[in-house]
C-alpha cells in the first residue's frame, strides 16, 4: 500500500506525525493569542491617549521612568516653549544681554531650558555675546530645540567714536547728553538709545528670528565689505509683522514672498548716504522696531497686486495697512505706525510698519519710509 500522507512518504512514522501536527497547532494558537493581545492593548492605549493635551504632554515628558528623548517630540517642544514665540507663535529667537535667563511659565515642573555651551554642562543663560542653541531638559532627557535661538547682544559701551570694531554706527539722539524731543504720546523708553547690538557675520546672517524673517533681512544697507556688522532689532515688531502676515494669509493673500526693503538703519546712515527724504530725525528704523516691507510672492521684484485691480499701486500697500489695523485692534500692546508709500524709480509701493507705542498713520512720498 502506498504511503497515505506526505509525512509517510517522507518516511515519518504515524506516531511522529501526530506529534508534529500537535506542535504545529500549538504554535499557531500561541501566535494568534499574542497577536490578539497586542491589538487589544494598542486599542486601549489609543482610547486612554485621546487627543494630546498640555496635561498629557507634561505627564509624558516629566515621567521619571521615561528619561529618553523619545518623549520630547517636536510638538512637545513647541508646547512648552510657546510663551517664547510671541503673540504670533512664530518667533524663533530671544534677544537680550548675556546672562539673561531663558525661561517660560509654560514649562512643566521639573523641566527647564538650557543654552548649549561649549562646556559639558548646559547653562540657563548665554555666557557671552553670540547666537546660542537651546535645549529642553527634563530629568535625564535633553533635546535641542532646533528652531529657536538665544541671541546675546554686545553692550553699547563697546561702541567707541561711533564704531564697533570697523563697523561705523554713529550716535543716537541724546546719547551724548541733552534732551530728546520725543513725541508726547510715546513711551519714554522707546526713544532711549539701544542697550546693545547683535553681531552679524556671514556665517550667522541666516539665523531665523521668526518664521518668515532672518537677521540679514534687517541689516542696514551700507558698508558691504565690513564684517561683522551690528544690528538693533526689537522682537515685538517682528512679532507684529508675523501677525500681519497671518492676517493677510487668512484673507487669501500669498505672503510667502514677503520682503524687507529697509529694517534697521544706523544713525549715521539715517542722517545721510543715499536719498535722506522721509528719514525722520527720530526714525523708528534707528531703534530696531520698524520695517518697510512689500509682498512679492510672484517674484517680479515689486509689490503684488493685492487688491486684484490689475495694477500695482499704493492701493496694494493699503491692503497691508488694513491688516495692520486689525492686528493692532487685537493686540493693542503692539500699536504703532503704518505709512503707505507709492512706487518710485528704485522700488515699487511698500508699507512702513513699526511698534512705537502709539498709533500713527500717514501717506508717504516716493522717497521712502
Amino acid at each position: 500500500m502506498p504511503p497515505s500522507s506526505r509525512w509517510h512518504r517522507a518516511g515519518v512514522s504515524p506516531r511522529t506525525e501526530r506529534w508534529l501536527e500537535l506542535g504545529g497547532y500549538a504554535l499557531v494558537l500561541l501566535l494568534a493569542v499574542g497577536w490578539t493581545w497586542t491589538i487589544i492593548m494598542a486599542g486601549m492605549g489609543r482610547l486612554d491617549e485621546g487627543v494630546a493635551t498640555p496635561a498629557s504632554i507634561t505627564a509624558a515628558i516629566t515621567n521619571p521612568d521615561g528619561p529618553t528623548t523619545a518623549y520630547l517630540t517636536d510638538a512637545t517642544l513647541r508646547a512648552v516653549t510657546g510663551e517664547l514665540r510671541g503673540a504670533s507663535g512664530k518667533l524663533r529667537a530671544q534677544i537680550g544681554p548675556p546672562g539673561t535667563p531663558i525661561g517660560t511659565d509654560s514649562l512643566p515642573a521639573g523641566a527647564h531650558l538650557e543654552v548649549e555651551t561649549p562646556s559639558a554642562e548646559g547653562s540657563s543663560a548665554a555666557p557671552r555675546a553670540g547666537i546660542w542653541k537651546v535645549a529642553v531638559a527634563v530629568g535625564n532627557a535633553i533635546k535641542p530645540i532646533t528652531d529657536f535661538s538665544v541671541i546675546s547682544i554686545h553692550p553699547r559701551s563697546e561702541k567707541q567714536n561711533g564704531r564697533v570694531g570697523l563697523y561705523y554706527i554713529g550716535n543716537w539722539p541724546g546719547e551724548s547728553g541733552g534732551r530728546v524731543a520725543a513725541p508726547k504720546a510715546a513711551p519714554a523708553t522707546r526713544y532711549q538709545p539701544p542697550s546693545g547690538f547683535i553681531e552679524v557675520t556671514p556665517e550667522n546672517a541666516d539665523t531665523k528670528v521668526s518664521e518668515h524673517f532672518k537677521l540679514r533681512d534687517f541689516l542696514t544697507h551700507d558698508q558691504p565689505n565690513v564684517w561683522p556688522k551690528y544690528l538693533v532689532l526689537e522682537l515685538r515688531n517682528v512679532d507684529k509683522l508675523e501677525l500681519v502676515l497671518s492676517d493677510l494669509a487668512s484673507h487669501g493673500v500669498d505672503v510667502s514672498g514677503v520682503k524687507v526693503m529697509s529694517g534697521f538703519r544706523t544713525p549715521q546712515y539715517n542722517k545721510g548716504g543715499g536719498d535722506p527724504t522721509g528719514r525722520a530725525g527720530l526714525s523708528r528704523h534707528m531703534y530696531g522696531d520698524a520695517a518697510d516691507i512689500y509682498i512679492d510672492s510672484n517674484k517680479d521684484g515689486v509689490m503684488d497686486d493685492l487688491n486684484h485691480d490689475g495694477k500695482i499701486t499704493i492701493a496694494d500697500s493699503r491692503v497691508v495697512q488694513q491688516a495692520v489695523d486689525r492686528v493692532e485692534a487685537a493686540h493693542p500692546e503692539l500699536v504703532g505706525g503704518a505709512g503707505v508709500y507709492p512706487a518710485a524709480a528704485g522700488h515699487g509701493p511698500f508699507i512702513h510698519i513699526d511698534s512705537r507705542g502709539y498709533r500713527a498713520r500717514w501717506v508717504g512720498g516716493p522717497g521712502g519710509g
